[in-house]
């Protein structure tokens, strides 16, 4: 059973499920990739992939087995040198600490919107990005999942407040195909039952 998982909070939320997932089934071999690269399921012989965020349009059929809540946030540091942008307009001014995306999706109120902003700092690790931010190297879209700690220990703390980020999700996905084999349901419902308490939690950023 092969599976490819993200490399940022991968180890720390999905590992422990495909670990109970070995546990109850003894005679399953379970191979996980963790990576942030994007993962050509079908040529790469995965049974399946979870993947984090907004999914692209393709030919992968996925299941959404949970929320992801998110924030803008900066560090007091930045804040003070910098300010807290308030508009759009002002956090073009502002340095971006960019993910895997050129552009952010924010809430307008009720419209989804997308802006890009500019900055000279980019990897494609949630925990590194967080880092970053708690250095005070600019402004970060962050899952609640990296941030929660530093929003606690006051290392961080949210802006733009009036745009926030739109809900994504946590998807398992797989190749085409008219029915999941057995073990992808069972990881997807495993998933589930694993992650609700936790990203509950999240989504109220504690």
């Amino acid at each position: 059973f092969r599976v490819a998982a993200p490399l940022s909070f991968g180890p720390t939320h999905f590992a422990p499920v495909l670990a109970e997932m070995g546990r109850r089934h003894p005679q399953l071999q379970i191979h996980t990739s963790y990576g942030e690269r994007f993962v050509d399921l079908v040529a790469e012989g995965f049974d399946c992939g979870i993947r984090l965020g907004f999914l692209d349009d393709s030919n992968l059929i996925a299941r959404r087995v949970g929320p992801l809540h998110g924030k803008l946030v900066a560090s007091p540091d930045y804040i003070r040198r910098h300010g807290a942008p308030e508009t759009l307009e002002e956090l073009s001014a502002h340095q971006a600490l960019m993910g895997g995306s050129e552009t952010w999706k924010l809430m307008d109120g009720d419209k989804l919107i997308t802006v890009s902003p500019r900055g000279r700092f980019k990897v494609d690790n949630g925990t590194v990005l967080a880092d970053a931010a708690v250095a005070g190297l600019g402004i970060a879209a962050l899952a609640n999942q990296f941030i929660r700690d530093h929003l606690l220990a006051g290392r961080l703390v949210p802006v733009m407040s009036r745009y926030p980020l739109p809900q994504a999700g946590i998807y398992v996905v797989r190749p085409p195909g008219e029915q999941p084999n057995r073990k992808v349901r069972v990881l997807s419902e495993m998933l589930i039952e694993y992650l609700e308490p936790g990203l509950s939690q999240a989504a109220a950023g504690l």
